[in-house]
């Protein structure tokens, strides 16, 4: 009967060690308390974040992902879509990106995640900040009042430009990568509340590049750039805005943050380049979708109303985006104007406004640690410096000139800081991309176990 059971590949009930009985005297709470507390199952292969196509690649590349071990994946659902309230129960922190003590994690924190896993989505903050510094400085060499600007080398822009495309190129194949080969963990980046707005950004900043672009490069960009990157942020509107529009679990009033300015920015910058591009009816439309959206979203947030979960009490860096769509839609008003007329001047004064709000408060954006989100200072001083120098061609005076030195001088300080920052961060400390426990919360709540529950009961 053993040889039996042996074949069938069963254990003999007779080998097996007999079940160890409690001890005389010992107490309900004493039996419960030494037994191991249960926690949820994790996977040092991460094969559950991982696309299902992507096995069969990585025995052909086998230098894109590492194979810690055969261990089975844990046994959470991963197909199911995280609601929104699910971040925020998990998840704290301005951009929800810190985990709350009483959850768990799908992933082991001890260990360093995958370098693919570790890319966040708001990691293209690097690429809209370089972008829009080159498109101001193409802008001030074209025209600025400031006489000691007015020659800028074109080795300078030429530089810049190639910096930013560098950069940008680099961040999107990372990304593209984790879509090919770790497509959950992006999803739920898309689910997220905030991460969802940084799905518009590598496309704001591949325009933003296209409108920098040299004159010895290219003097005129053709319509298909427009198509090309134009053509997500609209299809991501729909969605997102869709959401917004007909309520549910990621309604505006619910969902609406700083970074959401991001999902608006991009109507303002495609409008720049559909009239660059010549489609002016087209730059008009987008322009009309964007100031609508804006007006809601402004009012929302600055309502903060009860039904708001993400929009904390304390600053962040990310408060800086308040002035990049007033910003970047003041200048796209004067291209669909001609000029830098009144409504240009009242849009951009918004977000000058703005800019002084946050300033004078400088003092709450302080006790921050370094992180990627620092890349929000820069997009918006960019933005802000560039309808600041168009002011300053229509209004010719020395506190315009003075205001147009402060935002251009800003901006590069602003850059060259964070820039350094994260050269170390990555390069000396390793410490610029931790993992990223926003995508590797569980599905479902965590409960106390009975245990947990007898010993809280007889305590």
């Amino acid at each position: 009967m053993r040889a039996i059971l042996r074949v069938m590949g069963r254990s003999d009930p007779l080998d097996e060690p007999p079940e160890k009985q409690p001890e005389a005297g010992s107490s309900q709470v004493d039996r419960v308390s030494q037994s191991p507390p249960q926690s949820p199952p994790t996977s040092t292969s991460y094969n559950l974040f991982k696309t299902r196509s992507s096995k069969s690649l990585e025995k052909q590349i086998p230098w894109l992902s590492k194979q810690n071990g055969d261990a089975p994946p844990p046994k959470f659902e991963t197909d199911e879509e995280l609601p929104a309230g699910r971040f925020f129960d998990a998840l704290q922190g301005p951009e929800l990106e810190v985990l709350k003590d009483s959850e768990d994690l799908l992933l082991p924190l001890d260990q360093k995640w995958p370098f693919l896993l570790r890319v966040p989505a708001n990691v293209f903050g690097v690429s809209i900040g370089l972008s829009a510094q080159s498109l101001l400085w193409a802008e001030i060499h074209d025209a600025s009042s400031l006489s000691y600007l007015k020659h800028v080398p074109n080795g300078v822009l030429f530089a810049l430009w190639s910096i930013g495309v560098f950069v940008h190129t680099v961040i999107f194949s990372a990304y593209a990568l984790k879509c090919v080969f770790y497509f959950e963990a992006v999803r739920r980046e898309f689910h997220h509340p905030v991460r969802v707005n940084y799905f518009f950004a590598p496309w704001v900043a591949a325009m933003l590049l296209a409108l920098s672009t040299p004159k010895d490069i290219a003097k005129r960009l053709h319509p298909w750039l427009l198509g090309v990157f134009m053509g997500p942020v609209f299809a991501l509107e729909v969605k997102i805005y869709g959401q917004w529009l007909f309520g549910g679990e990621r309604r505006l009033s619910k969902v609406a943050n700083p970074t959401t300015h991001l999902a608006l920015t991009g109507n303002f910058v495609g409008s720049l380049l559909s009239h660059v591009v010549g489609w002016k009816e087209f730059a008009t439309f987008l322009f009309a979708v964007g100031l609508a959206h804006y007006v809601v979203l402004f009012v929302t947030l600055y309502q903060r109303l009860p039904t708001n979960e993400t929009l904390p009490k304390e600053l962040h860096p990310v408060f800086f985006l308040f002035i990049a769509a007033p910003s970047i839609a003041s200048e796209a008003w004067e291209m669909l104007a001609g000029s830098f007329d009144y409504p240009a001047r009242l849009i951009h004064f918004v977000g000058l406004f703005l800019f002084i709000s946050l300033i004078v408060r400088l003092n709450f954006f302080r006790g921050f640690r370094f992180s990627i989100a620092w890349w929000a200072y820069t997009f918006p001083v960019a933005a802000m410096a560039m309808t600041a120098n168009r002011y300053g061609l229509v209004v010719s005076s020395w506190l315009t000139d003075a205001m147009t030195s402060f935002f251009i001088f800003l901006s590069v300080a602003i850059v060259a800081c964070v820039l350094v920052l994260s050269i170390l961060h990555a390069v000396l400390w390793g410490t610029l991309l931790p993992n990223d426990m926003a995508i590797a919360i569980t599905t479902h709540k965590k409960k106390k176990s009975h245990s947990q529950r007898v010993v809280k009961h007889q305590v």
